[in-house]
């Protein structure tokens, strides 16, 4: 018989190629790249959703003490350059050099054009970084996941994700980070469901990213509230400018207050319905 066929041969095979990030798998897997983008899924949940008038970014708390001194930054979402921003799922020390990559790519480019650096090409940048960790010997990949917010005047406002991998994609509305899947597949239902391809208004945007928290986040352990989600908005001004904004946590339940108001008036409406 095939000793191949056998699962513990399989798992022992396996292991032979779990420790290099550099040596493919006889299935053609890298482990360490595939178990990086794995950690992902167990981290802090980030909401991307482009909206008409700019994009919503919003990410899950996680506190993890109360005697913790209040940060004077958000630790999930970061200022890149005038026109851009993101949102980090993952472990935030090697998310700073990542940052720290884009920020100076992003300096570097508008010092050598006179004109910030095209979203895309930003993202870019930062991903070939990305790659080049899972190609050469004695690195490991970064464990973070990124969501990308940018404007630019060729293509408007923009979404990207990207993963440890050095992947990257365009999205109008997406989720990273733990219970991605859940998330996903509200957006799908309700990112556009007359299916016209419209965009919400920056409101309905708002409060569908906190739906989405309120789904993959563990209800049953936490209670949804305006500490536990971070709220953040790239508009632009009367002159043209980006406008980074992180909501306040009155604004923030405010949308919160709403979500759960509609839940319950819509199913109440069902129940009613339900009973004649």
């Amino acid at each position: 018989s095939d000793t191949t066929s056998n699962p513990r041969v399989q798992e022992q095979m396996a292991r032979r190629y779990d420790s290099s990030t550099t040596t493919f798998s006889p299935e053609g897997r890298l482990h360490q790249v595939e178990y990086a983008i794995e950690a992902i899924n167990n981290a802090g949940t980030c909401v991307g959703i482009l909206s008409k008038s700019g994009i919503v970014l919003a990410s899950e708390r996680r506190v993890t003490s109360g005697l913790l001194a209040p940060a004077k930054t958000s630790d999930k979402t970061y200022k890149l350059a005038n026109h851009a921003a993101c949102c980090v799922a993952g472990l935030t020390a090697d998310a700073n050099i990542l940052i720290d990559q884009s920020r100076l790519r992003s300096g570097r480019y508008q010092h050598q054009y006179c004109e910030p650096i095209p979203i895309e090409q930003l993202v870019e940048h930062v991903c070939n970084y990305k790659q080049s960790y899972t190609q050469y010997g004695g690195l490991r990949p970064f464990g973070v996941s990124f969501l990308f917010a940018g404007y630019d005047d060729v293509h408007g406002y923009q979404l990207y994700q990207s993963d440890p991998s050095g992947n990257y994609s365009g999205w109008k509305a997406t989720v990273i980070g733990a219970n991605n899947s859940a998330g996903k597949s509200l957006l799908k239902n309700e990112y556009d469901p007359d299916g016209d391809g419209t965009m919400p208004d920056m409101a309905t945007a708002l409060k569908l990213a906190v739906k989405v928290l309120n789904k993959t986040m563990d209800s049953a352990t936490t209670s949804t509230s305006a500490e536990k989600m971070e709220l953040f908005t790239m508009t632009r001004d009367a002159g043209g400018e980006c406008v980074h904004k992180i909501l306040t946590k009155s604004e923030v339940q405010r949308f919160v207050d709403e979500v759960a108001a509609e839940a319950e008036a819509s199913g109440s409406g069902g129940a009613g319905e339900s009973t004649q």
